[in-house]
C-alpha cells in the first residue's frame, strides 16, 4: 500500500496549510505540507524531505497524531499525520503551493482542502493542545 504524510505545524493556536498549484486532481485546494514517502523512507524521514522539497525549510518531528487510510486514482493509500515544529522562521521558497496561511482550526474546515487531508481534522481536533 501506497503511504504519504502530513506535517502538523500549530503555532499560537493556528496550523500552516499551502494552497495548491492549480491543475491536477486536487489543484488549488488547500493542504497540510507533506507529500508520498518514498521506497526505503520512514514517515519521519519524508516529512523533513517533503518540508525541505516543497518550502526550503527544516522542521522537528514530534509526535504521531494519527494514521487515516484513502482511497484515489492510484488505489488505497496511508496517510500519517505528525506534530511537526518549523527549525526557522525566516520566508519560505515555495515549490508546491501559491501560497501559505496560517490558520485557525474553524478557519481550515471552511476551505477547500484535499480529500485525504479532511480525514485528519477530528484526530486534530482531538490532539489540539487546550
Amino acid at each position: 500500500m501506497k503511504e504519504s504524510v502530513a506535517g502538523i505545524v500549530y503555532h499560537n493556536n493556528r496550523f500552516l496549510v499551502g494552497l495548491r498549484l492549480p491543475g491536477g486532481e486536487m489543484g488549488s485546494r488547500w493542504e497540510f505540507p507533506g507529500g508520498k514517502v518514498d521506497g526505503g523512507e520512514s514517515p519521519a524521514q519524508a516529512l523533513i524531505r517533503e518540508f525541505h522539497e516543497e518550502m526550503g525549510i527544516a522542521v522537528t518531528i514530534h509526535e504521531h497524531i494519527a494514521t487515516t487510510e484513502f482511497v484515489n486514482k492510484n488505489g488505497p493509500s496511508l496517510l500519517h499525520a505528525y506534530h511537526v515544529e518549523l527549525d526557522q522562521t525566516d520566508a519560505v521558497t515555495l515549490t508546491e503551493h501559491v501560497k501559505t496561511a496560517w490558520l485557525s482550526f474553524d478557519e481550515l474546515q471552511k476551505l477547500p482542502f484535499v480529500d485525504s487531508d479532511t480525514l485528519l481534522f477530528p484526530y486534530i481536533e482531538s490532539w489540539m493542545p487546550s
